[in-house]
Order: C-alpha cells, then sequence, then structure tokens
C-alpha cells in the first residue's frame, strides 16, 4: 500500500517514519510512504501556494492550484488501481478503527495536509473523496494528523504486524476498548498480577477478558456502550 503526502513541510515527515513497525514494513515493501512538497507546484517567481482570503479576515489560505495539479501529478506519475484523497481537516470526520480498515482497503491513499486558516473550499468540494480530523482539537497544521493516518492504517495491511494481525480484541474493534494487559513479574510492588490470568483456564480468562473490557468502557467511555446497544445485529442503527 501506498500513501502519498502533499505538505507543505516535508521535513516534518523526516523522522515519523523511521523507526518501529513502519520502518520495517517500509524495508519490506508492505507500506510505501511518497512526500511531495507543495511549494514545488506554487506558482510565481516566488512559488506562491497561499493568498488572502477573499471577502477579508485574518490568515492566509492555500491556493487550490498546487494542491489539484500535485494530485494530478502523483495520479499520473504513479498510477494506482484504486485510490482515496483525503484531506486532514478539523471539520472532517473523525478518524476510527472502522475509518482506518476502510482506507486499507485502496491501493494508494493521498493526503492533503492543511495549513494556515485551511484551504480553498475548492479542494474540499471537487478534489478531496474524504475528509478526517483526528480530534475536535484545532492544530497548526495536517502534518501530525497525517502520520496518525498512516499509522493507524498501516496496521490493517497483510504482513505489516508481522505473524499477527489487527486484533479483533484491539480497543474499538468490537464498539468497545481493550481490555487490561498483564506480563512478568507476577508481583512487583505488591501488585499483583490477576490470580485468573495464571489460573491456565482458557474459558476463565477470556470471561474475565470480556467483563474487565466492558467494565473499562462503562468507566472511560460509556459513548461506546450506547452506539453499541443501539446497533442491530446486522452493524446498522436500530428504528
Amino acid at each position: 500500500m501506498t500513501f502519498d503526502l502533499v505538505t507543505l513541510f516535508p521535513a516534518m515527515f523526516l523522522g515519523a517514519f523511521q523507526e518501529g513497525i513502519l520502518a520495517r514494513a517500509r524495508r519490506q515493501g508492505r507500506v510505501s510512504v511518497r512526500v511531495h512538497d507543495l511549494r514545488r507546484w506554487g506558482h510565481g517567481p516566488h512559488r506562491q501556494v497561499d493568498d488572502a482570503p477573499y471577502g477579508g479576515g485574518g490568515g492566509m489560505v492555500l491556493r487550490p492550484e498546487p494542491i489539484f495539479e500535485a494530485v494530478d501529478w502523483v495520479r499520473s506519475t504513479h498510477p494506482a488501481t484504486s485510490d482515496r484523497v483525503v484531506l486532514l481537516s478539523p471539520q472532517g470526520r473523525p478518524l476510527s478503527h472502522a475509518v482506518a480498515r476502510g482506507l486499507a482497503g485502496y491501493d494508494r491513499v493521498v493526503l492533503i495536509c492543511g495549513r494556515y486558516e485551511g484551504v480553498d473550499e475548492r479542494v474540499r468540494e471537487a478534489l478531496a473523496q474524504d475528509e478526517l480530523s483526528i480530534g475536535d482539537v484545532v492544530l497548526t497544521g495536517g502534518e501530525i494528523p497525517a502520520m496518525v493516518v498512516v499509522d493507524a492504517v498501516s496496521r490493517f495491511v497483510p504482513g505489516v504486524l508481522g505473524q499477527e494481525s489487527a486484533s479483533e480484541n484491539d480497543s474499538f474493534a468490537n464498539g468497545i476498548l481493550d481490555f487490561p494487559h498483564y506480563t512478568r513479574p507476577a508481583r512487583y510492588r505488591d501488585l499483583a498480577v490477576p490470580e485468573v490470568l495464571l489460573s491456565g483456564d482458557h474459558a476463565a480468562v477470556a470471561a474475565w477478558r470480556s467483563r474487565k473490557a466492558e467494565d473499562i468502557t462503562r468507566e472511560k467511555r460509556p459513548d461506546l456502550l450506547s452506539q453499541r446497544a443501539n446497533l442491530a445485529p446486522d452493524g446498522r442503527g436500530r428504528g
């Protein structure tokens, strides 16, 4: 799978994918990340990519031409069987486990990193096929959200996690948070691992994990349980 990142600050990505699982996935050719400097498609002698907003107001807005031309170049130079153009924006739909899994079904995802006051609305209307946010917070740009998207989506690419795969026990996979995890030593500073996990009784362990996952979700994210209760067995909303 390939990610093409369109950004004004390509150096921000220099170390982001050089360590850990993503670095291994890139070495193995399972994931490819290409970073494109938007200023390459800037207009005029100064490679202008932004301008003052029509109607007045503070800040600058990214112009449409460089962004459209950058995506056109990516698509013509590196053809893909299927791709998805995604704008990173505070106005986008929330990134979720399900959204990441859906994006992993494409051969290529193009991520447009917004900056300043945002991008010209025509990018949103006529170029971006999706718009994502990583939370109800405004950041200085879309670069950090783009890193989050690449990491989240890559976990669903076959082989990226080695012999493991994105687990159905992961937080959000089944609409609830993950259960607690423990490892050696069995006791540390008078803090003991629950006896059931040492029992060797797989059925009892599974029941404990299921119960704890619901308890943790009820405590930390009760909204997830409410959403889960409103889903019919086929995953659709009731009513």
